[in-house]
């Protein structure tokens, strides 16, 4: 009788779980989700790092010693430019990660034992950074090592006495490569996307919850007003949250902010609407607080890991990282990193701000349109 009333309760909780496809869909498809972003998004194995060249030399010998950085299968020789001013505007866009400056009497000097070229970094990502530095200095050694070989090799001697060519590095934006220069702009989109998403939600289910909102249906209000009344209060409190981290982060952590403060506000209004949208959007497909969490986990654990917040996107495999393009979080976290620890005007970044307008306004007119109807 005892084992038949326990079967009689685990019969009807099953009942309930498969007749809310939603929820059920939710415990398929989360797990399957985290365990594959956590096999091919979380990894730090940064390879195909952007470089730039500035060869001003133009000889064999030059020629011969970026093979050696293209076989070393860390840097992807993507732009060739003629000028500082080229490579700076490139690494400051976040197009480029590397700058390969060889001079102009690069053939000579190596000749001579004493050739030098200049490896430009940004540092703005540390985990980017300190792969790209390391790789180079390697790269440099095991090319000098070769070239010694074979002169030691023609001249008959056993070895020769300097090394012919040197890497030299210049980390720019964050020369001690500090981590919490990149991690700590990244908690400001982390903070507006996940706190103002789940608090939309949450907060639009908890009136239907509780009756409220069809009290707010019946009094003359219009929907756009309800709307925008229900909003404003999380983007005040997302601007809030933004300049509270700002401040702990710059005079706790030392993290620079050199970015116009109205280019940080602007942005960071621009990627609230893709963030408030999501939310929106979740409260019309959620009829508990629990399910209108869960929907928004099912919108931001994506955004977690192919944002590059976490893990460098360089680092994911190809699909991923053209998945992670339509993640909004990806180019709120380019822009902030920017202004904060580049310095950057809109020109840098114009790309990445039309990229937000266009998630903005798609994410919360749909969510808008959706919770009108489902008002009606």
């Amino acid at each position: 009788m005892f084992n038949s009333r326990i079967f009689s309760i685990i019969r009807k909780e099953f009942l309930q779980i498969f007749r809310d496809p939603r929820t059920l869909a939710m415990i398929i498809i989360m797990p399957i989700m985290q365990l594959f972003l956590l096999g091919y998004a979380a990894t730090t194995d940064v390879k195909n790092i952007s470089m730039t060249v500035w060869d001003q030399s133009q000889t064999a010998q030059s020629r011969a010693l970026l093979d050696a950085f293209r076989a070393a299968d860390y840097f992807t020789l993507d732009y060739s430019v003629g000028s500082q001013e080229e490579y700076q505007k490139l690494i400051e866009s976040g197009d480029t990660r590397v700058a390969l400056v060889i001079p102009p009497d690069y053939d000579r000097r190596m000749i001579e034992g004493d050739a030098q070229v200049l490896m430009v970094l940004d540092g703005s990502d540390a985990t980017v950074g300190a792969t790209a530095l390391s790789t180079a200095r390697l790269v440099g050694q095991a090319y000098s090592t070769k070239i010694l070989g074979e002169q030691a090799l023609l001249s008959g001697r056993s070895k020769v006495p300097a090394a012919p060519v040197e890497v030299r590095t210049q980390v720019w934006y964050n020369p001690d490569l500090n981590s919490a220069f990149f991690n700590i702009p990244g908690v400001i989109g982390m903070i507006l996307s996940f706190i103002t998403s789940i608090l939309t939600a949450t907060t639009i289910v908890r009136e239907r919850e509780r009756g409220t909102i069809e009290q707010l249906i019946v009094t003359p209000i219009r929907s756009w007003e309800l709307i925008a009344g229900k909003l404003l209060p999380y983007v005040i409190l997302g601007f809030i949250e933004t300049a509270e981290i700002l401040l702990i982060g710059h005079w706790w952590f030392g993290v620079p902010i050199r970015g116009s403060g109205g280019l940080i506000v602007l942005t960071s209004g621009l990627f609230l609407m893709s963030s408030l949208g999501i939310g929106l959007f979740a409260s019309t497909m959620a009829n508990t607080q629990q399910e209108a969490m869960m929907t928004v986990m099912m919108f931001n654990l994506p955004m977690i890991f192919l944002s590059g917040f976490f893990f460098p996107i360089a680092a994911m495999p190809k699909f991923l990282q053209i998945v992670s393009y339509a993640i909004p979080l990806r180019y709120y976290l380019i822009i902030i990193r920017s202004l904060l620890i580049k310095g950057v005007g809109i020109v840098a970044i114009q790309s990445e701000v039309i990229a937000l307008v266009v998630f903005g306004v798609v994410i919360m007119g749909a969510a808008s349109l959706r919770f009108r109807k489902r008002l009606d």
